[in-house]
C-alpha cells in the first residue's frame, strides 16, 4: 500500500512518522518509554504502524523546538522523502491498524490532508501531503500551534474513529493508571 497508482498519477509515496518529542511535562517522566503490557507506548504505536507495510520514521527532535506537536509535524514534513505523511503520536497506543488502513485510503483525495475528527475536534493520527510544509511554517512563525488552526489553514478532510477509545491519549498520571486497566 506505501504505492498506489490511479490513471493519471505516477505513485504516490507515503510514510508514517511518530511524533515522540514531547516534553511529557504533566506526566513528568517520558512517556514514550512507558511500559505497558510488553511493550513502550512508542513500541506499541511502532508496531501497528509497520503492519502498514510502510517505512515508519521516529521524530524525537524538532527543527523548531519549543512548538508542541506542530514542530514534529514541520520537522517530518521538511525531512520527508515521500509525498504524503501519516502522523502518530507516541502515547496514543490503541490506535488501530483499520484505522490507519482508512486513513492511508484518503491519500489520493484533492484535500491537503485528512485528520481523524472526534466529538468536533480533529486530532491525531492524521495525513498530511509534504507540499503543505510552507504553509506550516506559516503557522510556526504565527505562534498558532493548535491542531484545529492547522486543519482549517490546510482545508483537509476528515474521518471518524472507528471506536472512540482507540483515540485514548495518555498525558497524565492518571491517564496512565486508566491505559494500565484497559490493556
Amino acid at each position: 500500500m506505501a504505492q498506489r497508482r490511479t490513471k493519471d498519477q505516477a505513485a504516490v509515496r507515503c510514510e508514517v512518522c511518530i511524533l515522540a518529542g514531547g516534553l511529557s511535562s504533566r506526566m513528568g517522566q517520558d512517556k514514550a518509554r512507558l511500559v505497558l503490557g510488553r511493550r513502550t507506548l512508542l513500541g506499541h504505536i511502532r508496531a501497528t504502524a509497520r503492519r502498514l507495510g510502510l517505512p515508519v520514521r521516529v521524530i524525537r527532535r524538532d527543527l523548531t523546538p519549543g512548538c508542541g506537536p506542530l514542530g514534529g509535524i514541520h520537522t517530518a514534513l521538511k525531512t520527508s522523502q515521500s509525498d504524503v505523511v501519516v502522523f502518530l503520536s507516541c502515547d496514543m497506543p490503541f490506535v488501530s491498524e483499520e484505522l490507519l488502513r482508512q486513513l492511508v485510503l484518503t491519500v489520493e483525495t484533492k484535500s491537503n490532508g485528512t485528520f481523524v475528527v472526534e466529538k468536533g475536534r480533529v486530532g491525531f493520527p492524521f495525513l498530511l501531503k509534504v507540499k503543505t510544509a510552507l504553509r506550516v511554517e506559516r503557522l510556526l512563525a504565527q505562534k498558532q500551534f493548535a491542531l484545529q488552526n492547522l486543519a482549517v489553514a490546510l482545508n483537509t478532510a476528515t474521518i471518524p474513529p472507528l471506536h472512540p477509545e482507540e483515540l485514548f491519549n495518555i498525558n497524565t498520571p492518571e491517564d496512565w493508571i486508566q491505559a494500565q486497566a484497559y490493556s
